[in-house]
């Protein structure tokens, strides 16, 4: 049995029934305490989906986590600002109107949320890995543009065939 504590505790209430069925465990609640019941594997991974589904990310983009066994990570910004002034932090994240923020969502293929001073990043395993080291980098007061650019750079780079996969005839 896990307990965790939420904000968004009206979305969970709303979406029991489709959470217990694809996580396959039994949601309960008491104010903003939602427990949940299972067995470890379905425990562990109904942690990940509530914990996306507090922090802001949509019920879709939650639930694929378990879905499609995407990689669900959170940066503390507190963890990785070198000064003080958090907001100024989280505006460069954010950018004019979520631009910022649009264009690293875009660029790595992954889902970006944020709240308070924590960043929740849902992507493939291997683009998880680039999307929190751009995060970083603007984090620690890195010029936007490089980070674009080191992210399309990432993307231009060509798959080599090998030659060891069979030629499909």
């Amino acid at each position: 049995m896990t307990v965790i504590i939420t904000d968004k505790i009206v979305r969970i209430i709303k979406n029991r029934k489709k959470l217990e069925k694809v996580l396959k465990v039994k949601i309960t609640n008491k104010g903003q305490e939602v427990t949940f019941e299972g067995s470890p594997e379905d425990e562990y991974e109904a942690t990940r989906v509530l914990s996306a589904l507090d922090l802001g990310f949509s019920f879709s983009d939650a639930i694929s986590i378990k879905q499609k066994e995407l990689e669900f990570g959170i940066i503390n910004i507190k963890d990785f600002a070198r000064r003080g002034n958090l907001e100024k932090i989280r505006g460069r994240i954010i950018g004019k109107d979520g631009k910022v923020l649009a264009a690293l969502s875009q660029l790595t293929n992954c889902s970006l949320e944020i709240k308070n001073n924590e960043i929740g990043i849902i992507g493939n395993p291997e683009e998880v890995k680039p999307a929190i080291d751009s995060i970083v980098h603007i984090i620690q007061g890195g010029k936007h543009a490089n980070v674009y650019k080191g992210l399309e750079k990432r993307d231009e780079e060509p798959l080599v065939d090998l030659g060891l996969k069979g030629k499909n005839k």
